[in-house]
Order: structure tokens, then sequence, then C-alpha cells
């Protein structure tokens, strides 16, 4: 009596082919993270700050600010923050204070071209989900591109 045997040829063939498929379009899936890293300033006698700057700044007792208004929620609860935001870039873009490098393009909307740059600045303790809830809250106001203020960096 003749024992059965499985034939792995044809298994290791297909096993083959797909490795090789895999490893052809392995390098041309797109996984690129775009980020822009500062450059040290030059010359720190003449830095003025732009008056048209959004920084929303977590206290330590986990309260919201915009530039020097505070009283705009916490970090559970940011609708103030959101609508205040919101109402800043609407009032932007019926004055129509625009981006610089933007200004220029025909090509968007004007709601694209609004200046809705805003940093965000937290104390250096602060827990990694306390700043997410408040990336969170910028991202619906519609701000574009959200940057993290970072000071006395060592």
């Amino acid at each position: 009596m003749i024992k059965p045997a499985i034939n792995v040829t044809p298994l290791i063939d297909v096993l083959l082919v797909l490795l090789i498929i895999f490893m052809i379009i392995t390098p041309t899936k797109p996984s690129k993270f775009e980020t822009k890293i500062p450059q040290a300033p030059k010359d720190l006698t003449n830095i003025t700050p732009n008056i048209l700057s959004l920084v929303v700044s977590l206290d330590s007792d986990m309260s919201l600010a915009l530039n020097n208004q505070k009283d705009l929620g916490n970090v559970n609860d940011a609708a103030k923050l959101v609508e205040k935001l919101r109402e800043t870039f609407e009032i932007r873009k019926e004055n129509r204070v625009y981006s610089d490098n933007l200004a220029v393009r025909n090509d968007l909307s004007e709601d694209d071209k609004v200046e809705k740059t805003v940093f965000i600045k937290a104390p250096k303790g602060t827990s990694y989900g306390n700043v997410t809830k408040v990336i969170d809250a910028v991202k619906m106001s519609g701000a574009q591109p959200i940057s993290l203020q970072i000071d006395e960096l060592k």
C-alpha cells in the first residue's frame, strides 16, 4: 500500500511568486510623513512676533486660552475655544486676511486662502492624551496647519 504524500512544490511556487510581488509593491507604497523642521534664527535681536499668530495655551489646571484671552473651556469641554477660533477665521475671511504663500493662488477658494495657522502650547508635564484632545478641538475649528510650540528645548 502506498502512503499518501502532499506535494508541496506548487505551494512553494505560489509563495515565491507572492514574495516577489510584495517585494516589488512595498517600495512603491506611499509612506511619507511630512514635517517642517524649524530653522534656528540667525538674528535674534530684530524678531517681532506675527500679529496674526494664534496660540492656544493649555494651562496646568487644564484650562484653555487663546493668545491672552482666558476662560475658553478646558480639555474635556473645548466648545468655547472651537467657537472662538471659527469666529476668528470668519472675521479673517471677511477682511481677506490671507496666508502669505496662498494669497496669490487663483486655484483656491477664499476660505482656503485664509490664515488659519494655530500653535498649541502646553506645560512640559502635560499628558499626551490631553494635548491630543486640544489638537482635535483645534482641528474641528478648521485650523490648518496646527503646530506645537516648544519652549525651553534642551
